[in-house]
């Protein structure tokens, strides 16, 4: 009887110590994370970051980086190309990459301007955005 009556005492302070505890706090919905992002770095995060990294810098000789080139921040008509053409067996500023870059002709013209803004305005660039326009222009071969 004696081992009944304590296990219901330590039982009954189980049960009111677990009620007096607060709940974990909630880690934010994945949403509000994806709605804080610029459409350009979600771009980004889902179709470069893994060959040119999170922070531009690419691969030595394999994936050139993001990050004070002329390629990212000079001709924009060259840098659409790239993305829509992809690029394979040019030496970049001097150096050679290994990695070929697949064409990615599938990302609409909204999405190639959005990340190639994202590109040339992140990274330590600060180079103009790219418009859809230009994009639609490139695609069209104007």
């Amino acid at each position: 009887m004696k081992v009944l009556i304590i296990l219901f005492a330590c039982l009954s302070a189980s049960i009111a110590s677990a009620q007096t505890k607060k709940p974990a706090a909630k880690a934010p919905e994945k949403s509000a994370v994806v709605a804080a992002k610029l459409p350009g770095q979600l771009i980004y995060e889902q179709n470069c970051l893994t060959c040119h990294q999170a922070n531009g810098s690419g691969v030595p000789n394999l994936n050139p980086p993001l990050r004070g080139t002329d390629w990212v921040n000079g001709d924009k008509t060259r840098l659409i190309n790239v993305v829509l053409k992809g690029l394979q067996g040019q030496d970049i500023e001097g150096d050679a990459y290994d990695n070929a870059m697949p064409a990615h002709d599938f990302l609409t013209d909204d999405q190639i301007a959005d990340v190639l803004t994202y590109v040339r305005s992140n990274f330590g660039n600060k180079a103009t955005a790219v418009t859809t326009d230009e994009v639609k222009a490139v695609r069209a071969g104007k």
